[in-house]
């Protein structure tokens, strides 16, 4: 069975322009199988589907003369003298790729559908050939409400910091909620009952990153340090970037350790968080916060604390919300999260009413008039309490 995902919706719109569709993304998080949705439902029967992972279907593609490529398609059956739909999956294997759209997209009557490793956008080869020809969508690992739906599991949509706390929904919900921050949101991995594959799987995709993404669409050769950097980070979750520590500690210079969080971060692996600021407060820290793109890939790379594991979770649940900050002042008081400048969130798995002074008062020093605390486990009798598998 498909299920579908949040972000189908907003593609399919834009099947009936001319530009170019780019669905981009880290590996295994369903880009294929969007692409293969979106061909199924185009009613014309005048498609076709590529993978460039395959030699044979990149050999159609990698003409010097490109026109001849209309040839290879009539002998597939397609009739150029009519719309073409293309899908062309995994475009980060053919180095000329984008000239060659460009080309078919200008002289030909062609949509495009295409996607590719996130990674493959460093080289910068779509700004510099389809400017104005393109129009590109990330996909990320399945948020919580993504994840109910792959378990068929019904909810209804609400805004979770509006209204009140279900106790019945969070007993409904509370064990899908746990798998989630255990193992996060592929969708192969949420789709797999038994832990050990799971584990297995997860293994498969930090190790292809490794092996596969880096090597290929970077010029990083490190491998042992980049590994271990990677680890590293995942063990520090949630707390603020030290390069000078971090290389120090792998034995690269900072510039190196700089680069390389860069890359991850631009490969969807990572995120940095920064810092909420206001005009008046001047005590507050600086650095960065990072933040890994999935909890299984986490748990996978570093053994973290159950606290650790929760806002990690939760992180990318509202990263699809909105801008995401966090506040800090220097004498080591914290707000885990600012969402769009206006509400503050702190995460505690089991809150009380002290955590909620707490946030009152750091709240109002920030300038922040809404606050929530967010919770993992316990039910607390009070108001402004946000279960975290609410947030969907």
């Amino acid at each position: 069975m498909i299920y579908q995902r949040k972000i189908y919706k907003k593609i399919k719109k834009y099947v009936g322009v001319k530009q170019v569709i780019v669905i981009t993304g880290m590996r295994r998080v369903g880009k294929t199988t969007i692409l293969k949705q979106l061909l199924s439902e185009v009613k014309s029967e005048n498609k076709a589907y590529f993978d460039l992972e395959k030699l044979s279907d990149r050999d159609v593609f990698d003409q010097k003369n490109y026109d001849n490529i209309l040839l290879d398609f009539e002998g597939k059956g397609i009739d150029i003298k009519k719309k073409i739909y293309l899908a062309i999956d995994e475009i980060q294997f053919l180095p000329n790729i984008t000239s060659v759209i460009k080309y078919l997209y200008d002289h030909y009557n062609i949509k495009f559908f295409v996607t590719g490793s996130s990674s493959y956008y460093l080289k910068n080869l779509f700004t510099q050939s389809l400017a104005g020809r393109k129009i590109v969508f990330e996909m990320f690992p399945l948020d919580f409400g993504e994840f109910l739906i792959f378990k068929e599991i019904f909810y209804k949509e609400k805004n979770p910091f509006m209204g009140k706390f279900s106790e019945f929904e969070y007993e409904r919900l509370k064990f899908y909620y746990e798998e989630f921050i255990n193992f996060g949101g592929f969708p192969e991995i949420v789709l797999i009952k038994k832990e050990e594959l799971k584990k297995e799987l997860l293994n498969d995709i930090i190790s292809s990153y490794v092996n596969i993404d880096i090597k290929a669409l970077s010029d990083f050769r490190k491998d042992k340090e980049i590994y271990s950097l990677i680890k590293m980070l995942a063990s520090r979750v949630g707390t603020r970037l030290d390069y000078n520590k971090l290389s120090s500690l792998i034995g690269l210079s900072r510039h190196t350790v700089e680069e390389y969080i860069d890359f991850f971060e631009k490969t969807y692996l990572i995120y940095r968080v920064p810092v909420y600021t206001n005009n008046t407060d001047r005590e507050i820290v600086k650095a960065k916060k990072v933040y890994f793109c999935d909890n299984g890939l986490l748990d996978i790379l570093a053994e973290n604390n159950s606290g650790s594991k929760f806002e990690n979770a939760f992180f990318n649940q509202i990263r699809h919300i909105g801008d995401v900050r966090y506040y800090a002042l220097k004498d080591g008081s914290e707000i885990d999260f600012i969402l769009d400048k206006k509400i503050a969130l702190e995460l505690k798995e089991s809150p009380t009413k002290n955590d909620l002074s707490d946030l009152m008062r750091l709240s109002k020093i920030a300038g922040i008039k809404k606050y929530h605390l967010v919770g993992r486990k316990n039910v607390p009798k009070f108001d402004d309490y946000v279960w975290g598998g609410d947030v969907k």
